[in-house]
This record gives C-alpha cells, sequence and structure tokens, in this order.
C-alpha cells in the first residue's frame, strides 16, 4: 500500500533556533575533529621516533628480541580480535533463530536529502555496532533498502559482511504471513510499551524529519492497519523539550530492556543528560531557553535525529566493529 504523502511543517522559530545551534555544533565538531586527527598523527610520531631510538640503544642481538616480543604482541592480538569476530557472527547468527526482531523501516529515503541520508547511515552503522556487542542481540532488519539508501549504506567499509537482514521489500510484504505481529514504535500512539513481546516485529522509522514530518509513522501505520506502541519514557523521566530519539537510540534502549528488564535504567543509560530535565532543579533546558510558543512540545517522532547524538561516540571504534563484524 502507497503512504499518502503529507506536507511538511513550516519551520518553527524554536526549530530554526536548533538549526543555527545545530550548525554551531557541526562547526566546533569539525574544529574538534580536525585538531583530534593532528594530535593523533603527532602521537604517532612520536612513539615511532622513541622505538626507533630504543632500537638504535641497544645491540643487534637485543634489537632482534625485541621486534620478535613486538611481532608476538602484535599476533596475540590479531588472534584475540578474530575470536571475538568469531564469538559475534555467532551470536548475530543466532539471534536470526531467536532473537528480538527489531526492523528499520527505510521507506521514508525519498523524503531526505543527501546530508540526512548519511545521517540515517550513521545510525543505522551504530545500531549494527551496538548489537554486536551484546551478550544477546537482536534479530535486526533493514527494509526497503533500496535506491539511493542502498547506494549510501554499501558505501560503508565492511557492509557486504554484515550479518543482518537487509531487504528491498517494505516491512508490510517482508512480513504478509505476520501481520498482526508487526508493532511500529511512534510517540503519537496511545500504547504504552510495558513490556516486550519476544514475538512481536518492532519498526522503528528510519527518518531524518529535522521536525518537518510530524505524524507520518503513526499515519503510515494507521493506514496500514498494524499495531502502533510508544516508550514509556514518560513514566520513568521528563524530557527538556522533546521525545525525539535518533534510531540508534531507540535500538540501544530495546537492547538495554532485552539485557536488563529495566526501562529506567534503559533511558538514563542511553538518553543524553542534555536531553533530560535536572530533576534536582526541576528545570528543563527547553524552559530555560525559552518555549513561548509551544511548539517544541509537538516535535516527537520516534526514530527521527536532529543530527548530533550519534557523533558523540567514539567513531573510529565503532567503525572497526562495523568492518570486522
Amino acid at each position: 500500500m502507497e503512504t499518502e504523502k503529507t506536507e511538511p511543517q513550516p519551520m518553527s522559530k524554536n526549530a530554526k533556533k536548533r538549526l543555527l545551534k545545530q550548525q554551531r555544533y557541526e562547526a566546533k565538531k569539525a574544529e574538534k575533529k580536525a585538531l583530534e586527527k593532528e594530535q593523533k598523527k603527532r602521537e604517532v610520531e612520536r612513539k615511532r621516533k622513541e622505538w626507533d631510538e630504543k632500537l638504535a640503544s641497544v645491540s643487534q642481538e637485543e634489537r632482534e628480541k625485541l621486534i620478535e616480543e613486538r611481532k608476538g604482541l602484535r599476533k596475540e592480538r590479531m588472534e584475540k580480535r578474530s575470536e571475538e569476530r568469531e564469538n559475534k557472527i555467532k551470536k548475530l547468527n543466532e539471534a536470526k533463530s531467536n532473537g528480538q526482531n527489531v526492523v528499520i523501516d527505510l521507506e521514508f529515503a525519498h523524503l531526505m536529502n543527501s546530508s540526512e541520508l548519511n545521517s540515517l547511515v550513521q545510525q543505522i552503522m551504530y545500531c549494527y555496532a551496538v548489537n554486536s556487542r551484546c551478550a544477546s542481540p537482536a534479530h535486526l532488519w533493514l527494509t526497503s533498502c533500496v535506491g539511493e539508501m542502498q547506494n549510501h549504506l554499501q558505501r560503508l567499509p565492511g557492509y557486504d559482511k554484515w550479518v543482518i537482514e537487509k531487504e528491498d521489500r517494505s516491512y508490510i510484504e517482508a512480513f504478509q504471513d505476520q501481520k498482526e505481529k508487526l508493532v511500529y514504535l511512534t510517540a503519537d500512539s496511545e500504547n504504552v510499551l510495558n513490556e516486550l513481546d519476544p514475538r512481536a516485529i518492532y519498526i522503528i522509522g528510519g527518518l531524518v524529519d529535522r521536525n518537518r514530518w510530524k505524524g507520518i509513522t503513526m499515519k503510515k501505520a494507521e493506514e496500514q492497519g498494524i499495531q502502533t506502541a510508544k516508550l514509556p519514557i514518560g513514566d520513568y523521566l521528563k524530557m527538556s523539550s522533546s521525545q525525539v530519539l535518533t534510531v540508534n537510540q531507540v535500538v540501544e534502549i530495546i537492547l538495554k530492556f532485552l539485557e536488563a528488564k529495566d526501562w529506567k535504567d534503559s533511558f538514563f543509560q542511553v538518553i543524553p543528560q542534555r536531553k533530560r530535565c535536572d530533576a534536582d532543579l526541576g528545570e528543563c533546558d527547553g524552559e530555560r531557553e525559552g518555549n513561548e510558543s509551544g511548539e517544541e512540545k509537538d516535535e516527537k517522532e520516534i526514530g527521527t535525529i536532529e543530527g548530533e547524538d550519534v557523533e558523540n561516540k567514539d567513531d573510529l571504534k565503532v567503525k572497526r566493529q562495523c568492518i570486522e563484524t
């Protein structure tokens, strides 16, 4: 079934403020990244120089011994990494038969520009990395993985080796015999997800909407006649402005809950401090910055992103995990 297109909402005053804040953040991030790259380069050169000086200060016999010891340590690290990689792949393959089914719906790709698609691809990369580290990973699916979205994903190093379901069909087609098990996660739902049903197939909207496409996932689910639910965030904490979460945050919260069966702990581990109200002061970031129009409260599309959270993690570590797994 084709989903009727929803007209984008005009940008509110608060949304414009957030956009300017995001642009300043990205400029600082780029500057910080360049500085870290230069520092890393200097550190590599320093260590290489120390190693060369150490070899030059000892006899030929001691030099050969040091080189062999270093080769042994490197081999040991590689063997350990290979063993970890094999264990991850084994767990991910086992999850295909007994893991919680979690779908990332990529059918909104046509609503995003290239930059937003790149943001979503980064989120998916983090989803895969976090899932592969779990003791009991979920069974991850990418549906409607076609066209430009697929092209962006295929540029990721190691993507072709990912142990994840890559479906060019929509989730409705992929699970046509299990439609009653489909549950779309959207903050617009009136149904609170108190427990995860191991038989259910939870769907997360893959959309970087910048607050333009409010209610689109709820409308889609209603038109398709499938169940909806929202995470019980409001039962455990108060958000500073809205319940906007990135795709990787939603996936990580689900994974945390699968391990600990504790929503509060899962939310506090994943949702950034700046997005939560200060319990002691009874104050919120959104209230301190001013929310005179009240428009900020409406921005609550689960699975969307403002573009900043995913970059706060260790990019290189995550990328290496995705390449190796």
